[in-house]
């Protein structure tokens, strides 16, 4: 277990010293609420709160290597709960209470704290460690100048749809330039739930990054079309990016071609590197869905993981060199961390220059958020043109 800050023990925990209140009742536990923030976050050690009558009460998380559900305590003689859950420093953990009354069970998010993590399945509570701040690059800046934002709808037969994309076109975008590209999976929630757009403009306004064309890519049923599907890696190497590089400005080289995704997204980007390696010069694989199996078949990941798990099995025996460059990041509490680290040598044995990046975070959009500085710095950087070559 990680040391508290020096000066501060066990026994100077806000929870510990209520509980050396006398007398201890319900104006005293008015008080202690009133003066903190939920969780308390003192160094290493956060303690989760719930106020009211249960039988019981837990923190449900899902962070690798703990239970999923975590035990509170009752404080005696009052109807507060509590659990001091040891977090490293800069740690962010999305969380829920479940709260047990006879056979009544209800899962909600904490009342007693106002910090909401957001994705397409809804909200859950989330606890900042001790030393994470949020980015302040993924906030509105008046200073950064707004790029827009075009909606375009590409007719796909290898999808037997019609696809909508949306494109960013950068604030100084002009018909005279060149610029690279950058395909994001997923790109409504990256837009809603990563503020991508902020990000983008944020960081080309600071020349962080070049200024870039970015398709955010709308998915219909993406556990199939992102799982292997031949039909989605047709659609993005053989219809969207000649489309896109017959009507807009761009470099229209291997260079300047970069595939993005997470999750799901990010096995859609390898798959359609590997069955197009002379596309794509860069990738950026977020908390990849890499999972895969040594022995036997059981993944434990249920059908809609098979093709997924073919895949990568195959791609970790005969790995191929897809893109020159592979930005790939995870989350230490996600338990796709163990895949995600396993895959990094397989992808340096094809010559690929890789760069890995860990956080104390899980699998979520604000952790994906907040790894778009790393990612896209180093595949477009500004304002340097090596891309172009």
């Amino acid at each position: 277990m990680n040391k508290l800050p020096t000066g501060i023990s066990p026994r100077r925990l806000a929870i510990n010293r209520l509980k050396d209140r006398k007398p201890l009742d319900a104006a005293a536990v008015d008080r202690f609420l009133a003066r903190h923030e939920v969780p308390i976050v003192e160094g290493s050690r956060c303690s989760f709160l719930f106020r009211g009558e249960a039988d019981e009460v837990f923190v449900v998380q899902r962070i690798v290597g703990l239970p999923e559900l975590l035990p509170l305590r009752r404080l005696r003689h009052t109807d507060l709960w509590y659990l001091v859950l040891d977090l490293p420093e800069g740690s962010r953990v999305n969380y829920q209470l479940e709260i047990r009354r006879g056979d009544q069970v209800e899962r909600t998010n904490d009342p007693l704290n106002e910090k909401l993590s957001y994705s397409p399945v809804g909200t859950s509570s989330v606890c900042f460690g001790h030393g994470y701040e949020t980015p302040e690059w993924t906030l509105p800046d008046p200073e950064a100048r707004s790029g827009e934002l075009v909606q375009l709808t590409v007719p796909s037969r290898a999808l037997r749809r019609d696809c909508p994309v949306t494109l960013y076109l950068p604030s100084r975008y002009r018909r005279t330039a060149s610029y690279p590209l950058l395909l994001v999976h997923d790109g409504p929630d990256f837009l809603q739930y990563a503020a991508a757009k902020t990000v983008l403009d944020n960081l080309i306004h600071r020349l962080d990054v070049a200024e870039t064309i970015v398709a955010f890519l709308h998915p219909k049923d993406r556990l199939t079309e992102y799982s292997n599907s031949a039909a989605h890696s047709r659609f993005l190497t053989n219809e969207l990016v000649p489309r896109l590089e017959t009507t807009l400005p761009l470099v229209g080289k291997r260079s300047a071609r970069c595939l993005l995704g997470s999750s799901f997204g990010a096995v859609a980007s390898l798959s359609a590197a590997v069955r197009s390696p002379d596309t794509y010069g860069s990738l950026v694989l977020m908390s990849g869905s890499f999972v895969f199996t040594d022995i036997g078949t059981d993944h434990g990941g249920g059908e809609v993981f098979d093709p997924v798990v073919k895949f990568v099995n195959r791609y970790r025996t005969r790995p191929t060199h897809v893109a020159d460059r592979l930005f790939v990041s995870c989350g230490v509490y996600e338990p796709l961390i163990a895949p995600n680290r396993s895959m990094v040598p397989t992808l340096e044995s094809t010559g690929t220059t890789v760069r890995y990046v860990e956080a104390r975070d899980g699998h979520n959009w604000e952790n994906w958020r907040d790894r778009l500085r790393d990612a896209l710095t180093w595949i477009y950087p500004g304002p340097q043109k090596f891309y172009y070559e």
